[in-house]
């Protein structure tokens, strides 16, 4: 058993010795919360020199944390570059969350999470861009081949038109309605919009459908290609339906109907403009007819023609 006076408090014959130089310094006790090490703890001014160092080390700190999360201007490479940072795997969980809209799940809650990218609607319009002009290609070459009196030449401009009517759908309209539930927001300041990127991500994901649907549509038996398309209507817009209904669901029932209504109508409408100018057939070339002789009412006389007779 150890000895009561090995038990007993010592005092640091450094602290001992610093507080013989200095009698005028602080002293504070173990008991206190504040004191962590050390039975006495002596605070000894000597110029301020390392509250001076302290200050400089959190400002070196601070300036650091500030590089590290500064955004780079919308100009620079790096701004964009971020909206691509997506892997194969949540692109694919994003195409399935597109096809597969059910109520009560969000795609921007459920898929998103609040990382939209550019990646994946970039692809998906170009790649229906290209699929509508080559389908529609091909739709004029199978006619050709059923019937031959169809003139067929490769129509490029197909290309350009598609492009053009597929990016400006998928960023002009998520702009109109972005800019409409801000307004709104100012409004009814319970409707809490989407950001703009969101509304593109969500907009871009649901025309993937319409990719295989085009596809589809060469099959040369109109009644499959309208069920085709309804289908694949039916599809994309419920999933922009189920995805907006949080948002405009705060604001009045009219404001939340004709809202829906309109987002429901550009989509049938875009669906419509594609079936009707990218698979309607050309109109069959028929040889003209040789010219041949009318026949003339019986009412009609015709002059005689009598010979005449010679005159003596």
């Amino acid at each position: 058993m150890a000895a009561a006076d090995e038990l007993a408090f010592h005092e640091f014959e450094e602290a001992t010795n610093l507080l013989a130089q200095t009698p005028d310094a602080a002293t504070t006790s173990r008991s206190e919360p504040l004191t962590l090490q050390g039975h006495v703890a002596v605070a000894v001014d000597s110029g301020g020199s390392y509250g001076a160092e302290d200050e400089v080390e959190e400002s070196d700190k601070t300036a650091l944390l500030q590089e590290e999360k500064q955004q780079p201007g919308f100009w620079t490479f790096s701004y964009y570059q971020s909206f691509f940072d997506v892997d194969t795997s949540q692109v694919l969980d994003r195409i399935r969350g597109s096809l597969l809209p059910r109520p009560g799940h969000n795609f921007v809650r459920h898929h998103l999470r609040n990382r939209p990218d550019l990646y994946g609607p970039f692809w998906i319009c170009a790649t229906l861009a290209f699929v509508l002009a080559i389908s529609g290609n091909l739709t004029l070459v199978l006619a050709q081949r059923r019937d031959p009196s169809i003139h067929y030449s490769p129509q490029f401009h197909k290309v350009t038109v598609a492009g053009v009517t597929i990016y400006c759908y998928a960023w002009l309209v998520p702009l109109a309605l972005w800019g409409f539930l801000r307004w709104r927001k100012g409004v009814r300041e319970r409707v809490g919009p989407y950001t703009f990127l969101e509304t593109v991500c969500v907009y871009g994901y649901s025309l993937f459908v319409f990719i295989p649907t085009v596809v589809l549509w060469l099959i040369p038996v109109p009644w499959l290609q309208w069920l085709f398309g309804a289908l694949a209507l039916a599809l994309s817009a419920a999933g922009l339906v189920f995805t907006l209904w949080p948002v405009v669901r705060e604001d009045t029932r009219l404001a939340a109907a004709v809202l829906l209504s309109v987002i429901v109508l550009l989509h049938a409408l875009l669906a419509l403009g594609c079936k009707f100018y990218f698979f309607q057939p050309l109109p069959p070339v028929h040889a003209a007819p040789p010219p041949q002789a009318t026949s003339l009412p019986p009412s009609v006389l015709l002059p005689s023609t009598a010979p005449r007779s010679a005159s003596t």
